[in-house]
């Protein structure tokens, strides 16, 4: 990430893409919780790449950055501080006179949050989701474990943190994106989600985009498996949406 955005006092490592010319359509794109050898440390970091190839063929503005906890972002994992950097990421271009509106989308648990996010602020015109969780049950079910499992995948690095375990864990148990996915219509929701994948069922995405019928469009990838960033088909569908939602 070559830029920064401030939220709630923490600086967070972003990238802006934007397409020559004037006013254009907003994009916030999100990343999901990180995974892999490397875990936090290259979280988000083909995005700037995915922004700058929207930018180029859909003709959006794209903010893409790292939630704080991950990359060279500052702060600690939380439910409420990842959908915190969400809202300021929003406002963000939100304030920009070139941008004529916001959309989101996001991977895995940044799509579960863009979700909640579009649905406490009517200004976002539509959300789209790739291989999004409509619960985080695995990761409470042994809530001493997963915290263990944040602090190796380097989300958390203040040993003093959460102040409030209880109340950290309670964040994740209270994320419904199904309930809150029904306050999304009439704005759209695109569900992306691979056949293959072993990570999130996809009798999650089902169930979201019937929660938002009639509002929705469920993609199915054939064959395709949880990283949905990497497959061809699926930014191909992403950028086939975005252009629907400006013609």
């Amino acid at each position: 990430m070559d830029d920064a955005i401030t939220s709630g006092g923490l600086r967070l490592g972003a990238h802006f893409a934007r397409p020559p010319g004037g006013r254009v359509p907003g994009l916030v794109l999100c990343h999901g919780f990180p995974s892999g050898p490397r875990g936090a440390a290259t979280s988000g970091a083909t995005f700037p790449e995915l922004a700058d190839r929207i930018a180029r063929e859909a003709g959006w503005a794209v903010l893409t950055f790292n939630f704080r906890g991950t990359g060279a972002s500052e702060g600690d994992f939380s439910i409420a501080g990842w959908r915190a950097d969400q809202r300021a990421a929003a406002e963000w271009l939100w304030a920009r006179d070139d941008v004529t509106g916001v959309w989101i989308a996001g991977t895995n648990l940044g799509g579960s949050l863009a979700i909640s996010t579009a649905a406490d602020d009517a200004r976002i015109r539509g959300v789209a989701v790739l291989a999004a969780p409509v619960n985080m049950r695995d990761w409470t079910r042994d809530p001493a474990r997963f915290l263990e499992h944040a602090r190796a995948m380097g989300v958390i690095r203040n040993p003093a943190f959460p102040h409030d375990v209880n109340a950290w864990v309670r964040g994740i148990t209270e994320l419904d994106p199904l309930r809150i996915a029904r306050r999304l219509p009439p704005r759209p929701l695109l569900v992306l989600h691979g056949t293959a994948d072993d990570v999130v069922p996809v009798s999650d995405a089902r169930a979201l985009a019937d929660a938002a019928a009639p509002a929705s469009e469920l993609r199915l990838v054939h064959a395709a498996g949880h990283r949905l960033r990497h497959d061809p088909r699926a930014v191909a569908a992403l950028l086939g949406w975005l252009d629907r939602q400006i013609t």
